[in-house]
């Protein structure tokens, strides 16, 4: 919990080294390719560690925000009760072991707003750098994440649960040549982007794949055509002692484990899941049909078997390269300086040409 206690501004972090390598690399990127032949066209990832705890920001985006203006928690610790997985995280991340005053909170959540606008302007130097090649009008930009932030809410910080604050993520798709601008209530997954990438990819036309997928295209919802309403959901890590399974289709969330009681939500009506409807007369059907679906189509035990084996297993491979010479598995990305820059092996008028954009003719004017 010294995410929170420390929240504050910063000079630097290790996660903004990391985040601002790798904005640079895919500025750069984006510059190679429009300097290219552009033969095919790019696909790009730019993985941002922000915005993540430890909750600290530099100046420039700390002071975007006034302490005084930052909202606390709408259901602060106490205010309802906890879930049994909930004291288990309580427990696991030793929540309580520090005293969390408002002025932390607020600092935290200041810090967390402040790292969205980091990540905003860095979007933004990207697009700039597509909208200067030219290369605005034919790229398709996703933005999205894998996970949300309770910031306080129920007392709790980071992600670990099926609760609103930790489970919705942002979705943005970007395409003003393709899709007209809309916003989309649906509920849909981060496995639909596969299918979505390859429908776009293939403009349009659907393919088969290899093996068996379980997203599904967001092309409907895109156009405007309609689309599935429903998210599947798997929790097997921190605090989970059996397998969490969530079901979301339409108004419902359902989220049921072997070693827990189910819980209900009607997001509708009460899309802060202050009432679990799992065991009240209102949900109880709804909840019952769920009980069996997720009994046709999950192997808990299985599941829960599998998990534990893997953990074996991992235990065993870190024993096993903890000895001897280390041996890490870590990626190690490839950088080829001597083709980067200036290098003699390639003709100076050609390589000035080729790395400037827009590019330069290559042939010295006529002198006569």
């Amino acid at each position: 919990m010294r995410s929170v206690t420390d929240a504050g501004p910063c000079v630097r972090t290790n996660q903004i080294d990391y985040d601002d390598e790798v904005v640079f690399a895919a500025e750069r990127a984006i510059y190679d390719h429009a300097r290219g032949s552009r033969e095919r066209p790019f696909c790009m990832v730019v993985s941002l560690t922000h915005p993540h705890d430890p909750f600290a920001i530099p100046e420039r985006w700390w002071n975007l925000y006034r302490q005084d203006e930052i909202d606390l928690p709408r259901f602060p610790l106490g205010t309802l009760p906890f879930t049994p997985h909930e004291k288990r995280l309580w427990h696991v991340c030793d929540m309580g072991g520090l005293e969390i005053t408002e002025d932390h909170i607020r600092s935290a959540r200041r810090a967390y707003y402040g790292a969205i606008s980091y990540v905003d302007d860095n979007i933004g130097r990207l697009m700039s750098a597509l909208r200067v090649t030219g290369l605005d009008d034919e790229t398709i930009v996703i933005v999205t994440s894998d996970h949300g932030e309770m910031l306080g809410e129920r007392g709790f910080w980071y992600k670990m649960s099926f609760f609103e604050g930790a489970v919705r993520v942002p979705l943005i798709v970007s395409a003003p040549s393709l899709f007209a601008a809309r916003r989309v209530a649906a509920s849909v997954s981060l496995i639909d982007l596969l299918p979505t990438l390859v429908e776009l990819g293939q403009e349009g036309r659907t393919g088969s794949y290899a093996s068996m997928i379980e997203g599904r295209s967001l092309m409907p919802h895109l156009t405007g055509s309609g689309g599935h309403n429903e998210v599947l959901g798997e929790y097997l890590a921190e605090g989970a002692i059996a397998p969490i399974v969530m079901i979301r289709r339409g108004p419902w969330k359902y989220i049921h484990s072997p070693a827990d009681p189910d819980q209900l939500y009607d997001l509708a009506a009460d899309p802060h899941e202050e009432r679990n409807l799992a065991d009240d007369p209102s949900g109880r059907g709804v909840a019952d049909g769920f009980r069996q679906e997720v009994a046709s189509r999950w192997d808990l035990e299985g599941l829960d078997h599998a998990v534990r084996e893997s953990q074996r297993r991992r235990h065993a491979i870190v024993s096993a390269l903890s000895l001897g010479v280390p041996a890490p598995w870590d990626f190690q990305p490839r950088y080829d300086a001597s083709r980067a820059y200036i290098r003699n092996q390639v003709d100076l008028n050609e390589l000035e040409a080729r790395a400037r954009y827009p590019r330069v003719r290559t042939s010295a004017p006529d002198q006569s």
